[in-house]
């Protein structure tokens, strides 16, 4: 995955928002922590985590609990080197109950377009089934569904 760099424009900044889209809908942990810093430091939720090697294991433990995990990001602001986004992600446990969770995370981006910091802030609402508006195949969000905006979210 190529990596755009800052200084961001509300085109590249929009571009960088789909492709972390893109790659968590993968559900590829490798894959996802290659676009970060190998000294990443995140905060989610309640948990602090430094580099690759633990941003994998994080993912790891993540998509085991969250099943059948969709997401929509979209961009909500930007400057230099930041971006911030709004999302949301629906997943069931392992009993079959479907949550949507919902959140904000602010980013800091390296020179080399890699981000180095993650704060993410992340909600989980309790849904029925048949209240679910992510249903595309798993994998990366068809280009004509809409996004959070359009679905009222």
């Amino acid at each position: 995955m190529a990596a755009l760099a800052p200084p961001f424009t509300l085109q590249t900044a929009t571009q960088k928002v789909r492709m972390a889209e893109d790659g968590w809908n993968s559900r590829d942990p490798q894959r996802v922590s290659l676009v970060y810093t190998p000294d990443s430091r995140w905060r989610n939720r309640a948990e602090f985590i430094t580099g690759r090697a633990e941003i994998v294991a994080f993912l790891t433990r993540k998509w085991a609990k969250e099943l059948d995990y969709r997401l929509i990001k979209e961009i909500w602001a930007f400057t230099d080197d930041r971006i911030a986004v709004r999302f949301a992600y629906e997943w069931h446990d392992d009993s079959g109950h479907w949550f949507r969770s919902y959140g904000n995370e602010n980013w800091e981006f390296d020179a080399q377009g890699l981000m180095q910091r993650r704060f993410a802030s992340i909600n989980d609402l309790p849904i029925k089934e048949s209240e679910r508006k992510f249903h595309w195949p798993l994998g990366r969000r068809p280009d004509d569904h809409p996004g959070l905006t359009e679905l009222g979210l």
